[in-house]
């Protein structure tokens, strides 16, 4: 019974998924998810109580997925400077990824403060490991500059979605580069 519970819960953690990347959040409803699964609407209940809660628990159980890629991606590198580049790179990656930007979306707007706490708990793990990179590097306040550098992805993650909307002509590549570029070496022609 225990097997088939957690079997149902991860069918319709997966339809969640494929439900945030094909419509966003306007297409996760109970009845999208009862529909994908065939479950009925009222069993879909039974697992979670809200549509907030199916994005907590996405949360919970992608979050570390997506941490340990940009872990893995910076413990490859050689250098300090490679660890901020893979950081930077790592987290525009994600950010790319239709799942991901959704998953973020709804987070941040139907999340209570606790599990908004615990995403931001597991977020600061990741942090550390760029500030250890920077302390690495040399850097004299590697906790302030690590909330600078967070603030260059953000504007990154913003720059890739609007030029997507609007077909200007800078890939999602190129503002990477510009990311990076302006990560390590300041606004100089590095």
């Amino acid at each position: 019974m225990a097997e088939h519970r957690q079997l149902q819960r991860a069918a319709l953690l997966d339809a969640a998924r494929s439900l945030l990347t094909e419509g966003g959040m306007e297409a996760l409803t109970f009845p999208a998810l009862a529909a994908r699964t065939g479950l009925a609407r009222s069993s879909v209940y039974e697992y979670f109580r809200s549509r907030a809660a199916v994005v907590e628990v996405l949360c919970e159980v992608d979050f570390p997925l997506w941490a340990a890629e940009i872990e893995a991606g910076m413990e490859s590198c050689d250098t300090a400077a490679g660890r901020v580049e893979a950081y930077v790179r790592g987290q525009l990656s994600l950010a790319g990824d239709p799942r991901h930007r959704a998953v973020a979306a709804i987070s941040a707007l139907e999340l209570d403060e606790a599990a908004r706490e615990r995403i931001r708990a597991a977020h600061g793990k990741l942090v550390g490991l760029v500030i250890r990179a920077l302390e690495d590097l040399g850097h004299a306040q590697p906790r302030l500059a690590a909330a600078l550098l967070q603030g260059i992805v953000e504007a990154a993650v913003r720059q890739t979605e609007q030029r997507a909307g609007s077909g200007q002509a800078e890939s999602p590549e190129s503002i990477a580069d510009a990311a990076v570029a302006v990560a390590l070496h300041g606004l100089g022609n590095g």
